[in-house]
């Protein structure tokens, strides 16, 4: 699908997705639980769906409602079963190990760049605690074999979803320690997934980047998990409304663990009027100017941010975020290639851009979406006051946020499908 967007003023409020994070590691809790609960959130996405649909295939039962979902948990296990896990990275690192310390015999399968994300190390330390791969780097991966528990060792540097992967399995395995090598990058989705399993019975804890898991079975708190608002797709209408507009986002919470609520103090850097009240942010726009930003535990945030940038007086260095190169595209590539098409100006460096951006700046031109929902839904920030921008491939949105051009349009955004593919 592609779709034009032209100048875009974004004004108004709207209620925050629920957090694809949260819930993807809240579904997870609830399927090894040894109760039924319920997951409560406001948005459906692919991913989410591939996570319930591998769950359902390792054998919980989850039906799906408008509200959110209700979870009978694994208690019969599929010896043997295929996880699908669609384009979902998160997915597939989770329940890797999950469906080891199980002890099924599962085959994972995907499309997309899923193919070509890595793997590596989680697979050597899997073959180390008695797993077999019958294939190491080609899809689908097929494993046998269950996962025992004990010592890891992990480089803190590479993904994050790799430790979370392994603080989700141990408890099922005979618990064990997980060793990072620092830097530990993104470490606020490590501590995500430490508070969702203390939410379902599972205390772990930390001392100097080791982390003690005990074999425990996971037992819910409360029969219902309420998500949290998501940071990292508010942060795309956020920064539209920085560079003109301004756009209240109800619950997200303050006290979350989302690392990309960071946002917030970013765009109060570049000198936009960020208010926070409660449970809601408010954006409004005001003279940007450029500044330097470390990504190194942000990743996500890097496409928005660089084109906020785009509309910065001044140079926007972006750094420590060659990790991107391994996301749904090449994002360091993509984002440079498609503000570069719509007439910013940024230069891609091997780990992060330099954006040289100018306030009162308009883009237009077409651009491609790369099949990456950030890169598609930073070109629609990159649409404010500007001249018309083509975007294709638009359907990528599907990935986190299938409802995003609905929130954009009501918020005030001007769209226009121009071909469905």
């Amino acid at each position: 699908m592609d779709i034009s967007v032209s100048y875009n003023r974004l004004c108004g409020q709207i209620n925050a997705p629920a957090s694809k994070s949260d819930v993807h590691r809240a579904l997870i809790c609830a399927a090894l639980a040894d109760k039924k609960s319920r997951v409560s959130f406001n948005a459906y996405s692919q991913d989410i769906d591939a996570t319930i649909s591998c769950l359902e295939s390792l054998g919980a039962k989850i039906n799906k409602d408008s509200f959110g979902a209700e979870v009978d948990p694994i208690t019969n296990i599929r010896k043997s079963c295929v996880l699908d896990c669609g384009e979902s990275g998160s997915t597939l690192r989770f329940l890797l190990p999950v469906a080891a310390a199980l002890g099924s015999d599962a085959a994972f399968t995907g499309r997309g760049r899923l193919f070509s994300r890595p793997l590596e190390p989680l697979v050597t330390l899997m073959k180390e605690h008695g797993v077999t791969f019958e294939k190491d780097s080609e899809f689908p991966v097929k494993i046998s074999g269950r996962m025992s528990g004990g010592d890891f060792e992990i480089p803190g540097n590479i993904s994050s979803q790799f430790i979370s992967g392994l603080l989700f399995a141990l408890p099922l395995c005979g618990g064990g320690k997980i060793k990072i090598i620092p830097p530990v990058e993104s470490k606020k989705y490590i501590d995500m997934t430490v508070n969702t399993l203390k939410k379902f019975g599972v205390d772990v804890s930390e001392n100097y980047n080791i982390y003690t898991v005990p074999s425990k079975k996971y037992s819910p708190e409360n029969f219902n998990y309420d998500a949290d608002g998501d940071w990292s797709n508010s942060a795309f209408f956020l920064c539209s409304a920085a560079v003109s507009g301004e756009v209240t986002i109800r619950s997200v919470k303050q006290n979350s663990l989302q690392g990309d609520k960071k946002i917030a103090e970013i765009l109060s850097l570049f000198g936009a009027d960020v208010r926070i009240e409660n449970d809601s942010i408010t954006v409004k726009s005001d003279t940007l100017h450029g500044i330097e930003i470390d990504a190194s535990q942000i990743p996500d945030l890097v496409p928005v941010l660089a084109a906020t940038a785009a509309f910065a007086d001044g140079k926007t260095k972006i750094y420590n975020a060659s990790r991107l190169r391994i996301k749904e595209s090449d994002r360091l590539f993509a984002v440079r290639k498609s503000l570069t098409d719509i007439g910013a100006d940024v230069t891609e460096l091997d780990d992060g851009l330099i954006i040289n951006g100018r306030h009162g700046a308009s883009y237009s031109g077409t651009a491609d979406g790369f099949n990456d929902h950030r890169i598609v839904m930073s070109l629609a920030t990159a649409s404010a006051n500007s001249g018309k921008i083509i975007i294709n491939g638009c359907e990528a949105v599907n990935k986190s946020y299938p409802e995003f051009f609905k929130d954009f349009n009501l918020l005030g955004g001007n769209t226009d499908v121009l071909h469905v593919r």
